[in-house]
Formats: C-alpha cells, structure tokens, sequence
C-alpha cells in the first residue's frame, strides 16, 4: 500500500500566515484563539503535505524557509480567494456567514458599538461575532495582518492600495474646561493644558495642530485615558481639547466640565471604515450604512442638541 502525504488545508494555510507575521508560534496562536501545541501541529501537516520546511524554528524571532518564502505568496492569494469567496456566499444570503471580526475604536463602546452588534445579530442569525478594541493603529494593524475582517478607526492619512475606506463620521476638537471657566484663549492660558497622550495619533494630531497655530501652551500633563483627564479637569487641575465623543466615553463626567468652542482655528477627526479590497464584497457598506444611521442617532443628534454650536461642525458624512 502507498502511504500518501497529507492533505493542504485551508486552516493550514491560514495558521501558516499567522505564524510568518507574528515570527512566534504563540503570538500565532493567540492571534488565533488556538493553543501553541495545535498550531505547531498544524504548521507540521503542513509541511507534511507540501514535503518541504516552510519555517525555521531554530530562529529567533521564527523566519521563513527558501520555500516558505515561495510558499508565502500563494498562501496570500489562497487566503483572499477563501474570504472573496465566503464574501460573497454571505452577500448572497447574510444569514449564512459564519465569522465576522470587527475592529472598533474605543470611543464607540458606550453606544454604538453594542447597537451595531445587536443590529448586526438580528440580521446574521448564525454569524459569530469577534470583537477587538484599541487604538487606531493597532486595529490598522491588525487588518493588515489578517487578524481582522474589518476595523472602524480615526483617519490616519493615506492607506494602502489594497484598502477600501468609506468615511463615517467628522469629529471637531473642543476645549473641556473647569465649570463657569471662560473658555477665551487668554484665560485658558493660566491654566494648564492637559494633554492626551502623543503616543496614540490623536494626541499627535492635536500636538501638530498646536504647532502649527504656533502656541506653546503650560501643560504638565500628558494622560491617555480620557477618565483621568476629565476628572482632573472637573476637579479644576486644568484643560484639555478632546472631541465629543472623547468626552462621552467618560460618561460620568459629562455634567461636570463644560464643553466650549475651541478658542483656536478649528480643526477634527474622521471616522472612517476600513477593509480589504475586494475581499468581503458588500459587507464593508453595508455596514457603514448602518454605523451612519446609529451615529447620527446616537451621537450627533443628541450631543447637538445639548450643545447647538457643534450641528455645523459634528456630522455623518
């Protein structure tokens, strides 16, 4: 009898490109809610099947073979084709798509994430939803490491061509001051700024844009947690420039800062959908869709009609 090798599995391939992104069988693994030791198996009847060494193990971090190299640009291709293909089999009935997984700026925890799930659940029946929060650029990240299907984030300039983007949301910048503070420039000035973290783009953004208005602000203070910031600015420690929905995520402390235009040139954020290029058909705008009717529901609505000045500046696009 001819003993024959083993079979070329689409969960091969798909551990396989984990393992070549991450360079580590465990960061593989938890990329994909596996364990280390069947992720190792798989990476070996993988091997088996193909009769070649796709990965060096002995390296540090984990590097490719002359032929896993090869073997690396078809494995994309078959992993694109898989996902075109159960792209459209669900855009063809919605009901039947098994796996979602959505990247979701942090922001958006409160409300519209939770709404969209459940909008979400309701319309796809049998469809498991994996949800990962972060930053922007981690969640970019992750997208571009087949670790997500698709991601909602902060516009953070040009992306890839291999990329479609659909523009959700604009998010003007807003000085959060201490309560019955004016909030002209010259008494802001006496205080300190209290500034979000230039670790993640936001802060950057609004570092550059005060460079750019050439102001050098007093700021002791730079925090990346929204909670932490505003509950020094209620407690009179100084201000910050955030945007509503910054301002929102730390719910508790709505009532107890006062929300007021920014004495400087004005300037905001976009919220934007992304994903893989022909890979999921219809679904990226499907879902924008409905993340615009729950945006201006949730947040543009309401937050203009608490603070009328914001309607020509906070909008859906």
């Amino acid at each position: 009898m001819v003993e024959t090798t083993g079979r070329i599995t689409l969960w091969g391939v798909e551990v396989f490109a984990a393992i070549v992104e991450e360079r580590s069988i465990s960061a593989a693994a938890r990329r994909l809610g596996a364990s280390p030791s069947s992720v190792s198996q798989q990476l070996t009847n993988l091997e088996t099947a193909m009769s070649t060494v796709l990965i060096d193990r002995s390296a540090r971090p984990l590097t490719c073979t002359p032929a896993g190299e090869l073997f690396r640009r078809r494995a994309v291709v078959i992993l694109n084709e898989a996902e075109q293909a159960r792209a459209e089999l669900a855009a063809a009935d919605m009901t039947r798509l098994s796996r979602f997984r959505l990247g979701m700026i942090e922001d958006f925890d409160a409300d519209v994430t939770p709404a969209l799930l459940t909008e979400l659940a309701e319309a796809w029946p049998r469809t498991q939803f994996l949800l990962e929060t972060g930053a922007s650029h981690r969640l970019m990240d992750q997208l571009e490491a087949r670790a997500l299907d698709l991601i909602v984030t902060a516009d953070m300039g040009a992306v890839g061509d291999g990329l479609e983007v659909h523009p959700l949301f604009q998010d003007p910048f807003v000085a959060a001051v201490p309560p019955g503070t004016d909030g002209a420039l010259e008494t802001l000035r006496k205080l300190p700024l209290i500034q979000y973290s230039a670790r993640h783009f936001m802060g950057r953004q609004i570092a550059a844009h005060l460079a750019q208005e050439d102001l050098r602000l007093n700021h002791r203070f730079e925090l990346d947690s929204y909670h932490a910031i505003l509950s020094m600015v209620s407690a009179g420690q100084g201000w910050t420039i955030l945007t509503p929905l910054g301002v929102l995520r730390a719910q508790r402390f709505v009532g107890e800062v006062d929300i007021v235009p920014l004495p400087l040139a004005p300037f905001a954020r976009r919220i934007m959908l992304t994903a893989r290029r022909d890979v999921l058909g219809g679904l990226p705008t499907d879902v924008a869709e409905r993340l615009r009717v729950q945006l201006d529901q949730l947040i543009v609505e309401p937050t203009c009609k608490r603070l009328p000045w914001l309607a020509d500046k906070m909008r859906v696009l």
